[in-house]
């Protein structure tokens, strides 16, 4: 599989990662941790590279940091810092961006995940309290101190990616990026490819969605975010499934799945672009990998661009899509 650079210059990864968010946090219950090691283990093992984790994402850090103990130079690791939460209640407490929470934040990360560096550090969300500068001023210290490798930013707008890469290089910007997402394209995506920064794209599979694996009305595990999700409510999710009837039928042409249809239509929409797809289950990280070998036509893109105008909800709920500002 042909990697491609976290940034100009940069690291070469396989352009199909792993989102490890789900492990331990936000979609159920956590993965029993001998269930999470032996998946991660796996992923290695098939040529993943480039795994993703947060401060936010509960105990994914530790998890982490247990599960790639022995392994750590074969992989690319990435986190993020900035949200802050009172974990006591799961209320939101904003942002923080400072120089002082990016130093507490990469400590406790390094501890946590068992490494002396983390290859790419990202500000999670903006932190509209602060200008851009201060922030990548900060991360740029973290660099020269080697705790970190490479500045990310996360939902970050066009006009932020600028500033914060005057400062320094910012290696790659996190967002949500699929058939069903492409805020990013106006503005963002355009910035990325001029100053050589890599498009990290989150929830390309439209958080299960563009799989064809859920049907509307089905339950939803315990805890799991996207009950709340404005894209899985009531007719919207129905509606939304109707879409992913023509990603089946690209598919079945394509003697794909359609999970794999959907990782192939971002990696062909931004060549500057990386997919880290989620899951728990290593039967669901085989078929994502195969996507690599997924050819899409000029007709498959141009029926496949044709849905996001189609579709229903906003991508997050009203606190969510609060916390992201104007990130596009």
């Amino acid at each position: 599989m042909d990697k491609r650079e976290i940034g100009r210059g940069g690291t070469r990864v396989n352009p199909i990662g792993l989102g490890c968010m789900g492990i331990s946090a936000f979609y159920g219950p956590p993965m029993p941790d001998a269930e999470a090691t032996k998946l991660l283990h796996e992923a290695i093992a098939l040529g993943v590279d480039h795994f993703d984790t947060a401060e936010l994402y509960m105990d994914n850090e530790e998890q982490l940091g247990r599960a790639l103990k022995g392994k750590r130079d074969q992989i690319f690791l990435a986190t993020k810092f900035g949200p802050l939460v009172d974990w006591s209640t799961g209320r939101r407490l904003g942002v923080d961006g400072s120089e002082a929470n990016a130093r507490r934040a990469v400590e406790q990360s390094l501890r946590r995940l068992g490494t002396d560096h983390i290859d790419l550090y990202y500000l999670h969300r903006p932190d509209a309290s602060r200008p851009i500068e201060e922030t990548v001023g900060a991360l740029k210290k973290l660099v020269e101190e080697g705790k970190i490798r490479a500045i990310g930013l996360s939902e970050a707008s066009a006009e932020n990616i600028r500033r914060g890469h005057a400062v320094h290089p910012i290696a790659a910007v996190q967002t949500e990026y699929s058939i069903f997402t492409r805020d990013v394209e106006t503005k963002v995506l355009p910035a990325l490819q001029e100053l050589g920064i890599t498009l990290v794209a989150y929830s390309p599979l439209g958080r299960g969605m563009l799989t064809g694996a859920l049907r509307a009305g089905g339950d939803l595990a315990q805890g799991d975010f996207r009950a709340s999700n404005p894209r899985f409510a009531g007719d919207a999710w129905a509606a939304n499934l109707a879409l992913v009837q023509a990603i089946e039928s690209v598919a079945k042409a394509r003697n794909a799945t359609s999970a794999q249809v959907a990782l192939a239509w971002v990696l062909a929409s931004a060549p500057n672009a990386v997919v880290i797809p989620g899951t728990t289950k290593l039967a669901n990280l085989k078929d994502n990998l195969g996507a690599a070998k997924v050819s899409l036509s000029a007709e498959d893109m141009a029926s496949l661009n044709a849905l996001a105008a189609q579709v229903k909800g906003q991508r997050y709920d009203e606190q969510g899509m609060a916390i992201l500002g104007t990130s596009v």
